[in-house]
């Protein structure tokens, strides 16, 4: 039972990787338009960066969940 219930958790974690992944290419792509713009609004282009900081840190958060630990 227990064991059901961890590869529940895992299985929703590694849902919510992909998404956070997805979300953070989508930013990617979303900075990179902004910087094409004429005068671009510098304000927003750094919310956009520091929302994809905290997503790469999220990621790298759950990441590391994902991956079981080795004992050396």
């Amino acid at each position: 039972m227990e064991q059901g219930i961890i590869e529940a958790d895992r299985a929703e974690t590694a849902a919510r990787l992909a998404h956070l992944k997805m979300e953070h290419r989508d930013l990617d792509s979303a900075i990179a338009a902004l910087r094409e713009m004429p005068g671009p609004d510098q304000l927003q282009l750094a919310r956009l960066k520091k929302r994809k900081l905290r997503l790469k840190d999220e990621i790298a958060v759950l990441e590391d969940a994902l991956i079981p630990d080795i004992i050396a």
